[in-house]
């Protein structure tokens, strides 16, 4: 049997603060604040190794991937929402609902070693991409989180990279 991760959140994802902050991350305002406030967070959660973060009021379940840059061979880091359970790890690439898939899923295609900064712990891990049919049975666990996933999905035609994240 392999560790479990950590699962630390703080604030609460039932608060009126996190609903109303879900319906907004779900329009095209609150999509472009995101990504606007990411750097911020990115400093936040590197500062702690990830036991804190800016949205950490609304009870967000955030970790710092760190990818190898397929291009560079630079470390790429990115703050992602995730999927707790207990071994495993699970990202969605939704990139807002964006055309194009987000940098760090090509950086995991192309090499899946990675580490994960959660809860205060860095974790190296390996990446494995979900397959489809497993993607349907997991993406609900994602609009649990926020319902926003649901409008990314909309916005977009391209499939949504998915992948299990487990210690390596």
């Amino acid at each position: 049997m392999t560790s479990l991760f950590p699962d630390r959140r703080w604030g609460s994802a039932t608060s009126p603060l996190s609903r109303a902050a879900n319906r907004f991350a779900a329009t095209g305002a609150g999509s472009w604040l995101i990504r606007t406030l990411t750097p911020l967070d990115r400093t936040v959660l590197t500062k702690t190794d990830a036991k804190y973060t800016v949205l950490g009021p609304i009870g967000a379940p955030v970790i710092l991937l760190t990818t190898t840059g397929r291009k560079t061979g630079q470390p790429r880091t990115q703050p992602l929402l995730y999927v707790h359970d207990g071994d495993t790890l699970y990202v969605l690439g939704s990139n807002f609902g964006q055309a194009h898939h987000p940098a760090w899923t090509a950086n995991l295609l192309a090499n899946p070693a990675a580490t994960v900064a959660i809860a205060g712990e860095r974790i190296q891990v390996v990446a494995t991409p979900v397959p489809d049919a497993e993607k349907e049975a997991i993406f609900p666990r994602f609009v649990e989180t926020t319902e926003a996933y649901t409008a990314y999905r909309k916005r977009t035609t391209r499939d949504l990279r998915m992948f299990a994240l487990r210690r390596a």
